[in-house]
């Protein structure tokens, strides 16, 4: 898919029936939204899971909003790959292991006092770490490429 093609992915939406509940995760859907734009440039949270749980919300409430976000330039083919493969862009998941690796290094660092605290901070971040490296990535190096599949 070039950059300036969009797809429909209406198909996709189911909304809830009551409008009360579809204003509800239109409204949690903004403000996740915005939590992963402000995560686009604070090391500490997390873009594209934040924006996951947007589509999943707006997945819910608004066919435009969703398309928008699943057709977003930059951030859409991370979205997309999770939503229908389960997967993670290699690159991705490099860039998010090394910004997590300075984040809790620094932290570690710098701003704990004590060993415990640090202890527990370290342990964290190679738990967290662990996980992510364990969550598929169809682009890896050495697998296929995605589009010969």
């Amino acid at each position: 898919m070039t950059e300036r093609e969009t797809r429909d992915y209406s198909h996709e939406v189911r909304k809830h029936d009551s409008l009360a509940l579809r204003l509800v995760f239109a409204g949690l859907g903004a403000a996740f939204l915005a939590l992963g734009a402000v995560g686009a440039f604070v090391p500490v949270l997390p873009t594209v899971p934040l924006w996951l749980v947007a589509a999943a919300c707006f997945a819910r409430s608004s066919t435009r909003v969703y398309n928008w976000l699943l057709n977003h330039r930059h951030f859409g083919h991370g979205i997309r790959e999770w939503r229908h493969h389960r997967a993670i862009p290699w690159r991705a998941k490099r860039a998010a292991l090394a910004l997590m690796a300075v984040s809790f290094g620094v932290t570690i660092v710098f701003l704990l006092d004590g060993w415990l605290a640090r202890s527990l901070m370290g342990v964290a971040g190679v738990v967290l770490g662990a996980w992510l490296w364990r969550l598929p990535s169809r682009d890896a190096p050495g697998r296929e490429s995605a589009r010969e599949r």
